[in-house]
């Protein structure tokens, strides 16, 4: 079979427009599907809302992924502001797909985080929280760290991922981030993110039995390898890899985030962030609060069975008053996934 020449550019905001031809989409989904029946196309395009269709296709003939960098760049400003409205309007522009699409949903990438789709206004604002510095910004428009190191605490770190874990669509990790890897500012530009895996206490970290590799291992400050890498965290249960893959199992038990439709429930705090999902009669409720401080928040499930939740996290449930209303304690950046109803309730929907 000829190979069929393929290059689709995306213009960066601000930056030249190019044409392009989305039809070569469905012509590589083809070639692709008859090669791989499981394989998928998963798209790396900073677009806005309205220019997603281009690439999904109006059918969703074209990819089946994409990388939301829209939704990515407001939860940044969440994170930093905790301000969650337009984190909110971002999910809600970015909600309808066509049928068999989906978000891929992230935290980092290997590139810069980019804040171009933000006013000035509002990336002054992630500037200021998580790339004050001068050598910490790239481009103008992104910040060349990686995710521990722009948080700086384990809490909101925890908090970051089980809101990319609970967004709608499929997650993507960073390699690395899931031990809390750090950046080497001291590379050029984005290498500053590209530094090998820390595997072990081992000369290179495990990576590479070279002598002297192309991306230096991080050996100074708080992030090195020999003090922070997999084998350490492996043999310990409070490690932030022993969380992540507490978490990773915890979503796999929630495929109404993947397949379900979603709704955002009001909490009456500007900081906290609840979602409902359903799927095949099954509902959760996902609570973020993006706050330092703690706070007590109201929320209604508005759905049969959201008298009882029942807690995905902790031997706990919550039970509403009379009008239907949880009030549910979080502390600072605290987060709560609950199964909406008792077990019964689940099992009798199941039926159904």
């Amino acid at each position: 079979m000829d190979a069929v020449p393929f290059i689709i550019e995306t213009p960066y905001p601000g930056g030249k427009k190019t044409k392009l031809n989305f039809e070569y989409l469905v012509e590589m989904r083809e070639f692709l599907q008859c090669r791989r029946g499981d394989g998928i196309l998963l798209g790396e395009a900073n677009v806005l809302p309205d220019e997603t269709l281009n690439y999904f296709g109006k059918g969703g003939e074209r990819i089946q992924m994409m990388f939301n960098f829209f939704v990515n760049q407001h939860l940044f400003y969440a994170l930093a502001t905790a301000d969650v409205a337009p984190l909110i309007g971002a999910l809600r522009a970015t909600k309808k797909l066509p049928a068999g699409a989906q978000w891929a949903q992230f935290l980092r990438n290997h590139d810069e985080l980019d804040l171009g789709r933000l006013t000035g206004e509002q990336r002054a604002k992630v500037f200021e929280r998580f790339g004050p510095q001068p050598e910490m910004q790239l481009y103008d428009r992104g910040i060349r760290r990686r995710l521990a190191p722009m948080l700086g605490n384990q809490p909101q770190l925890e908090l970051a991922y089980s809101v990319m874990f609970s967004l709608p669509g499929t997650p993507v990790i960073r390699y690395g981030d899931e031990i809390g890897m750090g950046d080497d500012l001291a590379l050029p530009e984005r290498q500053a993110v590209r530094t090998p895996m820390q595997w072990t206490d081992a000369p290179q970290s495990g990576f590479s039995t070279s002598a002297k590799i192309i991306h230096p291992v991080i050996a100074k400050g708080p992030y090195r390898y020999d003090q922070l890498n997999v084998e350490k965290q492996r043999r310990d249960s409070g490690s932030l890899l022993s969380w992540t893959a507490h978490m990773i199992r915890l979503r796999k038990e929630c495929p109404e985030i993947g397949w379900g439709d979603w709704k955002i429930l009001p909490t009456r705090s500007p900081s906290v962030l609840a979602i409902r999902y359903d799927w095949r009669g099954n509902s959760l409720v996902v609570v973020h609060n993006f706050d330092e401080k703690s706070q007590e928040v109201r929320v209604k499930p508005e759905v049969e069975g959201g008298q009882k939740l029942v807690s995905l996290l902790a031997q706990d449930t919550s039970e509403a008053d009379q009008n239907g209303i949880h009030r549910i304690a979080l502390e600072a950046y605290g987060y709560r996934w609950y199964r909406v109803g008792d077990l019964n309730h689940i099992l009798r929907r199941g039926k159904e």
